[in-house]
């Protein structure tokens, strides 16, 4: 047996004098330094009493050595957990818990609130800052780089990542070695990554983003990242002219087009930019194209199944749309109830099946059955449907689904058209308590600057070209939506705000 994530993504650099890691600060790592360094933060892992197949929780900030852990944990055959930096002291209690992590790492400055949480759950504690600095550092400095790697079969886990727990409590999706590999494997092919690529790295690495589809995919390429701490518009703007390709969520790339400086002359040399983790307006891909002559390519995936679709390398890559299934990857839009396929063009729930779908939740045998079908299928709860060449168009979550009067309104019909209308830049719509209907409509929108926001021309706009039952009960207007970290729309949080709106 050997150590199939290891073997794949990390062994081939052994030795390798090739930049792996660089930054703005002039800081860089090669290959084999990366390595060495991984090397001894498995070697302080084993010192502290860390054991193949025990759980480390990571809560950092991004940096390079922070990505190492992540190598350590593959390579001495410990299940990674890495989570948001923005979660509370609560939160990481419940994932500390849950998990049974034995080890928790963090900010120093988190330090005197996290320890407690893990002296309780029977975890050490251990700190690492954004510069590499922390117990765990010291701890690593001692070590030798010399470290035997774990045999791990392809069905061991590799990882666990928590959803965001929007409805009840968040469940952690068990990621496996093939899983990863798998799906690293597919995006080197379909975005034709080499070791000549440089990939522009502004994601944060506690979500699969980051972590798995932009980090795994370099080093299964063996290319090179300048790898930024966050999104700092200068900072990208300075870099973009060193990249050949760039990976990121739709508010890096309305901020850009935002900047005079970002244009044609700045990226044509580069080859590929990338767009997922929440969808992207289709006026953006138009305003994207025309102003760098770059169509941005937009997929789709999840934290339990990697990635799923993507438009093509070659070809159209059709706005509003998230192209067709990965190699190996088969989806299918069934009814929600029965699991029957549905007709091209009619709405349903995206079931996807493949060496990506994750092996479960951990600890929730029932919920695992919940979400599978017989056949192998996991049930997604996104509602999509086939266009006329097969593209998959995804319509929004299930749980989004808003049902006034008995009749089914899919939010995302009423925002592609609230965001045509003069004024608006982007709306959400949303379901809240009704006591004729049940539900009723609420479309909140974010106007444009200057532009001014008029209750009643807006409804107007809409009354023509929208069914009336869809029609939205109140239009409201908020400086922004809310967002979570990788830019998706909390509609939870405006389904709370808005509750008592109809009442």
């Amino acid at each position: 047996m050997a150590n199939l994530l290891f073997d794949s993504l990390f062994k081939p650099h052994e030795g390798s004098d090739k930049i792996f890691l660089t930054n703005a600060d002039k800081f860089s790592m090669s290959y084999a330094e990366f390595l060495e360094l991984a090397g001894r933060i498995s070697n302080a892992l084993g010192e502290i009493g860390v054991k193949s197949g025990d759980r480390i929780a990571l809560q950092t900030a991004k940096s390079p050595h922070a990505l190492a852990v992540y190598a350590a944990c593959v390579r001495s055959g410990v299940v990674f957990l890495p989570l948001n930096t923005a979660y509370t002291a609560p939160e990481v209690e419940y994932f500390v818990r849950d998990s049974g992590a034995s080890l928790v790492i963090c900010d120093p400055g988190s330090a005197a609130e996290l320890r407690p949480i893990a002296e309780q759950a029977g975890a050490n504690l251990q700190t690492l800052d954004g510069a590499g600095q922390g117990s765990l550092a010291d701890l690593v400095a001692k070590q030798t780089a010399d470290f035997e790697i774990v045999d791990r079969d392809e069905d061991d886990l590799a990882a666990i990542l928590y959803t965001s727990g929007t409805t009840g409590r968040s469940k952690g999706a068990m990621l496996t070695h093939k899983n990863l590999v798998s799906n690293a494997r597919a995006l080197v092919d379909c975005w034709r990554f080499t070791a000549d690529d440089v990939l522009l790295h502004a994601l944060p690495i506690f979500h699969t983003h980051g972590l798995f589809v932009a980090s795994n995919v370099m080093l299964l390429a063996g290319g090179s990242m300048i790898f930024q701490p966050t999104f700092n518009l200068d900072a990208v703007i300075d870099a973009l002219p060193n990249v050949t390709s760039m990976m990121g969520v739709p508010t890096f790339y309305t901020r850009l087009l935002a900047d005079p400086r970002f244009d044609r002359n700045l990226v044509s040399h580069m080859r590929l930019f990338t767009s997922g983790s929440a969808p992207l307006l289709a006026e953006t891909h138009i305003e994207f194209e025309a102003r760098t002559g770059h169509r941005i390519l937009e997929r789709y995936g999840m934290t339990e199944t990697n990635m799923i679709t993507s438009n093509p390398y070659d070809g159209e890559r059709r706005a509003g749309t998230v192209g067709f299934a990965l190699p190996d990857v088969e989806v299918r839009i069934c009814e929600s109830d029965s699991g029957k396929e549905v007709a091209s063009g009619e709405i349903g729930v995206i079931e996807v099946r493949g060496p990506n779908v994750f092996k479960g939740y951990w600890q929730m045998p029932e919920k695992t059955a919940e979400e599978f079908r017989d056949d192998g299928f996991f049930v997604t709860g996104d509602l999509a449907k086939f266009d006329e060449d097969g593209y998959v168009q995804i319509v929004g979550r299930e749980k989004d689904l808003i049902i006034s009067g008995g009749y089914n309104i899919y939010p995302k019909e009423l925002e592609l058209l609230l965001d045509e209308l003069p004024g608006v830049l982007e709306s959400a719509v949303v379901g809240v308590p009704h006591a004729d209907f049940g539900e009723g409509v609420v479309a909140v929108v974010v106007m444009q600057p200057k532009a001014s926001f008029d209750e009643a021309e807006l409804a107007g706009a809409l009354r023509e070209r929208i069914a009336r039952f869809k029609q939205p009960k109140q239009i409201v207007v908020l400086d922004e939506l809310p967002r979570n970290t990788m830019g998706k729309v909390q509609k939870n949080l405006l389904r709370e705000q808005f509750a008592d709106l109809l009442a």
